[in-house]
């Protein structure tokens, strides 16, 4: 009994570990892109664009999409948990501490090797923090709720979301530029190949891997 508990309790403390890391990294991946200069994420687009129609802030427009988002996810089942929460809260301190620590770049040299950082930094911290089975944040879990749905890889629908994101978002005046391409190209992938990397299946149940190629490989348990 004392073994099973010891063995919970530990299971419990590294997936706790691998949320809070995974949304520390989050916010200090986003933060990279801003000092990168070469573009926003896709969702950073969209939100400027909003802003610029509407004439809210762009923090206030974010708040908003993240409600539609959650919205969402009441026909696509899934259900928020201590990941979703934290996710507004974590992230946004993680940005700000980095953004205080991290000077602003000038000159290609030191800007692309910051970009490409921050982009496989924000495809590490999406498979610390999904993986960790504690739900995902609001716009994750639009990536999460599809790819059951669908059937699609979590590089299908990731990288699908992403690009429509991007396209609506320059549209409505949003600014963009190659790192907001690449971020859209290649977080799909790399968050399919880390998601893989940090599963932590459910012990003695019968779930699948959390990224599987094949509809019947769910990404979450039920």
């Amino acid at each position: 009994m004392s073994d099973f508990t010891d063995r919970s309790g530990t299971r419990l403390t590294r997936r706790l570990t691998q949320l809070y890391a995974g949304l520390a990294l989050y916010g200090a991946s986003s933060a990279l892109l801003v000092r990168a200069g070469l573009g926003l994420e896709p969702w950073g687009v969209l939100h400027q664009g909003l802003a610029a129609r509407t004439g809210l802030s762009i923090g206030v427009v974010s708040i908003v999409v993240g409600a539609v988002v959650l919205l969402l996810w009441i026909p696509l089942r899934q259900r928020p948990g201590l990941g979703t929460v934290s996710n507004v809260f974590a992230v946004g301190i993680a940005m700000d501490a980095t953004l205080a620590l991290v000077p602003a770049v000038h000159g290609l040299g030191a800007q692309i090797p910051l970009m490409a950082a921050g982009i496989v930094l924000n495809g590490v911290a999406t498979g610390l923090y999904i993986s960790a089975r504690f739900g995902p944040g609001p716009r994750d879990g639009l990536m999460t709720g599809l790819n059951l749905l669908t059937g699609g890889s979590i590089r299908l629908v990731r990288t699908a979301i992403e690009v429509a994101v991007v396209v609506t978002g320059f549209l409505l005046g949003g600014s963009l530029g190659a790192g907001t391409v690449l971020y859209a190209l290649a977080i799909g992938p790399l968050a399919q190949f880390f998601l893989r990397l940090f599963d932590l299946p459910a012990p003695g149940a019968r779930t699948s891997p959390v990224a599987g190629p094949t509809p019947r490989e769910a990404i979450l348990p039920r």
